[in-house]
Protein backbone atom coordinates (compact mmCIF):
# COMPACT_ATOMS: atom_id res chain seq x y z
CA UNK A 1 0.00 0.00 0.00
CA UNK A 2 1.17 3.28 -0.88
CA UNK A 3 2.59 5.73 2.27
CA UNK A 4 0.55 8.96 1.92
CA UNK A 5 3.78 10.77 3.49
CA UNK A 6 5.21 9.63 -0.27
CA UNK A 7 2.44 10.85 -1.63
CA UNK A 8 2.67 14.38 0.07
CA UNK A 9 6.28 14.48 -0.29
CA UNK A 10 6.12 13.89 -3.96
CA UNK A 11 3.50 16.50 -4.02
CA UNK A 12 0.88 14.44 -5.52
CA UNK A 13 -2.04 14.86 -2.23
CA UNK A 14 -3.72 17.34 -3.80
CA UNK A 15 -4.28 15.14 -7.41
CA UNK A 16 -5.26 12.31 -5.44
CA UNK A 17 -8.38 14.50 -3.30
CA UNK A 18 -9.36 16.05 -6.99
CA UNK A 19 -9.91 12.55 -8.13
CA UNK A 20 -11.86 11.73 -5.36
CA UNK A 21 -14.09 14.57 -5.62
CA UNK A 22 -12.47 16.70 -2.18
CA UNK A 23 -12.16 20.75 -2.18
CA UNK A 24 -8.17 21.59 -2.33
CA UNK A 25 -8.21 23.34 1.27
CA UNK A 26 -8.41 19.46 2.31
CA UNK A 27 -4.85 19.16 1.25
CA UNK A 28 -3.53 21.41 3.96
CA UNK A 29 -6.03 20.04 6.82
CA UNK A 30 -4.19 16.43 6.25
CA UNK A 31 -0.82 17.97 6.35
CA UNK A 32 -1.39 19.64 9.40
CA UNK A 33 -2.57 16.25 11.26
CA UNK A 34 0.55 14.80 9.86
CA UNK A 35 2.59 17.33 11.02
CA UNK A 36 1.34 17.24 14.28
CA UNK A 37 1.89 13.44 14.51
CA UNK A 38 -1.42 11.48 14.06
CA UNK A 39 -0.59 8.17 13.09
CA UNK A 40 -3.63 6.98 11.75
CA UNK A 41 -6.47 8.68 9.46
CA UNK A 42 -9.43 8.31 12.73
CA UNK A 43 -7.63 11.04 14.44
CA UNK A 44 -8.42 13.54 11.44
CA UNK A 45 -11.30 14.36 13.31
CA UNK A 46 -12.13 17.57 11.02
CA UNK A 47 -12.02 15.36 7.71
CA UNK A 48 -15.36 13.37 6.82
CA UNK A 49 -16.12 10.23 7.60
CA UNK A 50 -15.46 8.97 3.57
CA UNK A 51 -12.86 10.44 3.10
CA UNK A 52 -11.11 9.31 6.36
CA UNK A 53 -12.54 6.01 5.38
CA UNK A 54 -10.87 6.33 1.45
CA UNK A 55 -7.23 7.66 2.96
CA UNK A 56 -6.85 4.53 5.10
CA UNK A 57 -8.36 2.16 2.44
CA UNK A 58 -5.67 3.61 -0.39
CA UNK A 59 -2.57 4.35 2.32
CA UNK A 60 -0.62 3.71 5.50
CA UNK A 61 0.82 6.90 7.74
CA UNK A 62 3.73 4.56 9.38
CA UNK A 63 5.42 1.81 7.69
CA UNK A 64 8.12 1.24 10.34
CA UNK A 65 7.76 -0.35 14.07
CA UNK A 66 9.67 0.84 17.41
CA UNK A 67 11.90 -2.08 17.97
CA UNK A 68 13.52 -0.52 20.95
CA UNK A 69 13.00 2.56 22.83
CA UNK A 70 15.29 3.78 25.21
CA UNK A 71 15.75 6.34 27.93
CA UNK A 72 18.60 7.84 29.18
CA UNK A 73 18.72 9.52 32.70
CA UNK A 74 20.15 12.84 31.02
CA UNK A 75 16.61 13.14 29.14
CA UNK A 76 18.04 11.79 25.66
CA UNK A 77 15.61 8.69 23.95
CA UNK A 78 16.62 6.25 21.32
CA UNK A 79 14.56 4.70 18.99
CA UNK A 80 15.28 1.67 17.41
CA UNK A 81 12.77 1.19 13.93
CA UNK A 82 12.63 -1.71 11.78
CA UNK A 83 10.91 -1.40 8.27
CA UNK A 84 8.70 -3.48 6.53
CA UNK A 85 11.80 -5.18 4.49
CA UNK A 86 13.87 -6.08 7.56
CA UNK A 87 16.43 -3.49 7.61
CA UNK A 88 17.24 -1.35 11.09
CA UNK A 89 17.98 2.24 11.81
CA UNK A 90 18.45 4.91 14.59
CA UNK A 91 16.98 8.25 15.28
CA UNK A 92 17.54 10.35 18.71
CA UNK A 93 16.11 12.95 20.48
CA UNK A 94 18.18 15.16 22.60
CA UNK A 95 17.04 17.91 25.39
CA UNK A 96 19.01 20.70 26.68
CA UNK A 97 17.74 23.32 27.88
CA UNK A 98 14.64 24.47 25.67
CA UNK A 99 16.12 23.10 22.75
CA UNK A 100 14.84 19.61 21.44
CA UNK A 101 16.60 18.57 18.93
CA UNK A 102 16.01 15.02 16.90
CA UNK A 103 19.20 13.44 15.11
CA UNK A 104 18.04 11.68 11.91
CA UNK A 105 19.03 8.72 9.86
CA UNK A 106 19.41 9.10 5.70
CA UNK A 107 20.71 5.40 5.36
CA UNK A 108 20.77 1.83 6.79
CA UNK A 109 24.31 1.72 7.01
CA UNK A 110 27.41 3.97 5.76
CA UNK A 111 29.64 3.59 2.60
CA UNK A 112 32.20 6.46 4.25
CA UNK A 113 34.09 3.77 6.06
CA UNK A 114 34.78 5.65 8.71
CA UNK A 115 37.18 3.86 11.05
CA UNK A 116 36.13 4.63 14.25
CA UNK A 117 32.52 4.46 13.79
CA UNK A 118 29.47 1.82 14.21
CA UNK A 119 27.32 2.63 11.87
CA UNK A 120 29.13 1.37 8.84
CA UNK A 121 31.00 -1.38 10.52
CA UNK A 122 28.52 -3.73 7.79
CA UNK A 123 28.51 -1.11 5.14
CA UNK A 124 25.84 0.39 3.47
CA UNK A 125 22.06 -1.78 2.73
CA UNK A 126 20.77 0.80 1.62
CA UNK A 127 19.10 4.85 1.03
CA UNK A 128 15.85 5.67 3.09
CA UNK A 129 13.31 7.10 0.88
CA UNK A 130 12.01 10.57 1.82
CA UNK A 131 8.85 8.89 3.43
CA UNK A 132 11.27 6.74 5.52
CA UNK A 133 13.60 10.09 6.88
CA UNK A 134 10.00 12.15 7.51
CA UNK A 135 8.90 9.00 9.31
CA UNK A 136 11.58 9.30 11.79
CA UNK A 137 11.26 12.74 12.78
CA UNK A 138 7.31 12.35 13.12
CA UNK A 139 8.30 8.86 15.77
CA UNK A 140 10.75 11.07 17.47
CA UNK A 141 8.75 14.01 17.71
CA UNK A 142 6.09 11.41 19.68
CA UNK A 143 8.16 11.58 22.20
CA UNK A 144 7.86 15.33 23.11
CA UNK A 145 5.58 15.84 26.18
CA UNK A 146 3.02 18.42 25.72
CA UNK A 147 4.70 21.18 26.77
CA UNK A 148 7.36 20.60 24.28
CA UNK A 149 8.12 21.45 20.84
CA UNK A 150 10.55 20.41 18.30
CA UNK A 151 12.99 23.43 17.45
CA UNK A 152 16.06 21.11 16.04
CA UNK A 153 16.71 18.65 13.19
CA UNK A 154 20.28 17.27 13.02
CA UNK A 155 21.03 14.84 10.01
CA UNK A 156 24.06 13.13 12.03
CA UNK A 157 22.55 9.66 12.20
CA UNK A 158 23.19 6.24 10.56
CA UNK A 159 24.76 7.47 6.49
CA UNK A 160 26.10 9.99 4.76
CA UNK A 161 23.01 12.72 4.46
CA UNK A 162 25.00 13.85 1.00
CA UNK A 163 24.86 10.46 -0.92
CA UNK A 164 21.21 10.31 -0.56
CA UNK A 165 20.23 14.06 -1.47
CA UNK A 166 17.40 13.10 -4.06
CA UNK A 167 15.39 11.31 -0.91
CA UNK A 168 16.84 13.65 1.57
CA UNK A 169 15.69 16.94 0.43
CA UNK A 170 11.92 16.83 -0.08
CA UNK A 171 11.95 15.49 3.41
CA UNK A 172 13.68 18.33 4.58
CA UNK A 173 11.78 20.83 2.89
CA UNK A 174 8.81 19.35 4.46
CA UNK A 175 10.15 20.23 7.77
CA UNK A 176 10.91 24.06 7.26
CA UNK A 177 8.00 24.96 5.49
CA UNK A 178 5.25 26.50 7.25
CA UNK A 179 2.86 24.12 5.68
CA UNK A 180 4.79 21.09 7.03
CA UNK A 181 6.30 20.91 10.56
CA UNK A 182 7.88 25.11 10.30
CA UNK A 183 11.02 24.12 11.40
CA UNK A 184 13.41 27.12 10.44
CA UNK A 185 15.95 26.19 8.00
CA UNK A 186 18.59 27.66 9.97
CA UNK A 187 17.90 25.14 13.04
CA UNK A 188 18.39 22.23 10.45
CA UNK A 189 22.12 20.59 9.89
CA UNK A 190 23.72 18.65 7.51
CA UNK A 191 26.99 16.54 8.58
CA UNK A 192 28.73 15.08 5.99
CA UNK A 193 32.53 13.29 5.64
CA UNK A 194 32.68 15.94 2.59
CA UNK A 195 31.49 15.43 -1.03
CA UNK A 196 32.65 18.62 -2.88
CA UNK A 197 29.75 17.60 -5.73
CA UNK A 198 27.14 17.26 -3.34
CA UNK A 199 27.83 20.10 -1.14
CA UNK A 200 27.74 22.58 -4.46
CA UNK A 201 24.45 20.74 -5.39
CA UNK A 202 22.71 21.60 -1.82
CA UNK A 203 24.57 24.90 -2.31
CA UNK A 204 22.23 25.67 -5.25
CA UNK A 205 19.07 24.12 -3.28
CA UNK A 206 19.00 27.69 -1.76
CA UNK A 207 17.83 26.70 1.22
CA UNK A 208 20.01 27.78 3.92
CA UNK A 209 20.71 24.85 6.02
CA UNK A 210 23.78 24.83 8.12
CA UNK A 211 26.40 22.73 6.96
CA UNK A 212 28.85 20.47 9.40
CA UNK A 213 31.64 19.15 7.45
CA UNK A 214 33.42 16.01 9.44
CA UNK A 215 37.47 16.49 9.42
CA UNK A 216 38.52 14.75 12.03
CA UNK A 217 42.54 15.28 10.78
CA UNK A 218 43.82 17.91 9.41
CA UNK A 219 46.04 16.32 6.59
CA UNK A 220 45.44 13.66 4.10
CA UNK A 221 47.30 10.88 5.54
CA UNK A 222 45.17 10.99 9.08
CA UNK A 223 42.67 11.69 7.41
CA UNK A 224 42.85 9.18 4.85
CA UNK A 225 43.59 6.54 7.52
CA UNK A 226 40.66 7.85 9.17
CA UNK A 227 38.11 8.72 6.46
CA UNK A 228 38.99 5.80 3.79
CA UNK A 229 37.12 8.16 0.76
CA UNK A 230 38.80 10.80 1.64
CA UNK A 231 41.35 9.22 -0.59
CA UNK A 232 39.95 9.68 -3.72
CA UNK A 233 38.70 13.64 -2.64
CA UNK A 234 41.35 15.35 -0.28
CA UNK A 235 41.48 17.80 1.92
CA UNK A 236 41.76 20.64 -0.48
CA UNK A 237 38.61 19.40 -1.98
CA UNK A 238 36.61 19.46 0.67
CA UNK A 239 37.45 22.88 2.29
CA UNK A 240 36.95 24.16 -1.21
CA UNK A 241 34.00 23.27 -1.92
CA UNK A 242 32.99 24.15 1.86
CA UNK A 243 33.77 27.52 0.93
CA UNK A 244 31.43 27.72 -2.54
CA UNK A 245 28.78 26.78 0.34
CA UNK A 246 29.75 30.17 2.44
CA UNK A 247 29.48 32.15 -0.14
CA UNK A 248 26.54 31.03 -1.28
CA UNK A 249 24.52 30.73 2.25
CA UNK A 250 26.08 33.32 4.37
CA UNK A 251 25.70 30.71 6.48
CA UNK A 252 28.59 29.81 9.01
CA UNK A 253 30.37 26.44 8.64
CA UNK A 254 30.86 24.12 11.30
CA UNK A 255 33.56 21.82 11.13
CA UNK A 256 33.17 18.30 13.51
CA UNK A 257 36.73 17.05 14.85
CA UNK A 258 36.17 13.92 16.78
CA UNK A 259 38.77 13.29 18.98
CA UNK A 260 40.68 10.18 19.30
CA UNK A 261 42.87 9.29 22.26
CA UNK A 262 46.71 9.65 21.22
CA UNK A 263 45.85 9.59 17.14
CA UNK A 264 44.39 12.95 16.41
CA UNK A 265 44.27 14.87 19.46
CA UNK A 266 47.92 15.94 20.07
CA UNK A 267 48.87 19.06 20.14
CA UNK A 268 50.68 19.26 16.54
CA UNK A 269 47.24 17.81 15.27
CA UNK A 270 45.89 21.29 16.72
CA UNK A 271 48.63 23.39 15.04
CA UNK A 272 47.65 22.02 11.80
CA UNK A 273 43.87 22.41 12.15
CA UNK A 274 44.14 26.01 12.91
CA UNK A 275 46.28 26.40 9.68
CA UNK A 276 43.91 24.91 7.02
CA UNK A 277 40.77 26.46 8.71
CA UNK A 278 43.01 30.02 9.24
CA UNK A 279 40.54 33.52 8.12
CA UNK A 280 37.91 31.39 7.62
CA UNK A 281 34.26 32.10 9.04
CA UNK A 282 34.03 28.82 11.12
CA UNK A 283 33.04 26.48 14.51
CA UNK A 284 35.15 23.82 15.33
CA UNK A 285 32.89 21.32 17.33
CA UNK A 286 35.21 19.36 19.15
CA UNK A 287 33.87 15.77 19.78
CA UNK A 288 35.48 13.41 22.30
CA UNK A 289 35.41 9.54 21.02
CA UNK A 290 32.25 7.45 22.41
CA UNK A 291 33.61 4.53 22.98
CA UNK A 292 31.84 1.53 20.08
CA UNK A 293 32.80 -2.22 21.57
CA UNK A 294 35.23 -4.52 19.39
CA UNK A 295 36.63 -1.04 18.07
CA UNK A 296 40.49 -0.02 19.18
CA UNK A 297 39.99 3.67 19.43
CA UNK A 298 39.94 5.20 22.94
CA UNK A 299 38.19 8.46 24.68
CA UNK A 300 41.40 11.37 24.99
CA UNK A 301 41.98 12.55 28.26
CA UNK A 302 40.39 15.41 29.57
CA UNK A 303 43.65 17.42 29.63
CA UNK A 304 44.14 16.62 26.03
CA UNK A 305 41.02 18.02 25.09
CA UNK A 306 40.97 21.04 27.22
CA UNK A 307 44.48 21.87 25.15
CA UNK A 308 43.53 21.16 21.87
CA UNK A 309 40.58 23.97 22.17
CA UNK A 310 42.79 25.97 23.92
CA UNK A 311 45.35 25.84 20.78
CA UNK A 312 42.96 26.73 18.69
CA UNK A 313 41.03 29.63 20.33
CA UNK A 314 44.55 31.59 20.65
CA UNK A 315 44.64 30.55 16.72
CA UNK A 316 41.52 33.12 17.04
CA UNK A 317 38.95 30.15 16.02
CA UNK A 318 35.88 29.51 17.59
CA UNK A 319 35.79 26.19 19.07
CA UNK A 320 33.42 24.60 21.16
CA UNK A 321 33.33 20.67 23.24
CA UNK A 322 29.81 19.02 22.64
CA UNK A 323 28.95 17.60 25.47
CA UNK A 324 28.65 13.77 25.33
CA UNK A 325 24.76 12.77 25.68
CA UNK A 326 23.17 9.47 26.06
CA UNK A 327 25.56 7.45 27.06
CA UNK A 328 23.47 5.33 29.19
CA UNK A 329 21.42 3.90 25.89
CA UNK A 330 24.68 3.78 23.02
CA UNK A 331 23.50 7.07 21.66
CA UNK A 332 26.10 7.16 18.87
CA UNK A 333 25.42 6.47 15.82
CA UNK A 334 24.75 2.72 14.70
CA UNK A 335 25.86 1.37 18.44
CA UNK A 336 22.02 0.48 19.85
CA UNK A 337 21.63 -1.23 15.89
CA UNK A 338 24.91 -3.03 16.02
CA UNK A 339 24.09 -4.20 19.85
CA UNK A 340 20.71 -5.80 18.67
CA UNK A 341 22.29 -7.62 15.22
CA UNK A 342 24.82 -9.29 17.65
CA UNK A 343 22.42 -9.90 20.13
CA UNK A 344 19.96 -11.35 17.29
CA UNK A 345 23.02 -14.18 16.02
CA UNK A 346 23.51 -15.19 19.30
CA UNK A 347 20.17 -16.18 19.68
CA UNK A 348 18.95 -13.80 22.31
CA UNK A 349 16.01 -12.11 20.61
CA UNK A 350 14.35 -8.60 21.09
CA UNK A 351 12.84 -7.64 23.92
Amino acid sequence: MNSILRTVLDGQLGSWLAAHGQPAFRRRQIERWIASGADEFEAMSDLPKSLREALRGAFVLRQSHVVRHQHDPDGTEKLLLEWSDGQRIEGVLLRDAQRRTVCISTQVGCAMGCVFCASGLSGLERNLRREEILEQVLRLQACLGDDERLSHVVVMGMGEPLANLDELLPALDFLASPDGLGISARRITLSTVGLPAAIRRLARHARPYRLAISLHAADDTLRSRLIPVNRSIGIAAVVEAADDYFRASGRRLTFEYTLLGGINDRASDACRLATLLEGRTALINLIPYNPVPGLPYPTPRPADVRRFRDILEEAGIDTQIRKRRGAAIEAACGQLRRAEAETLSSGGGVE
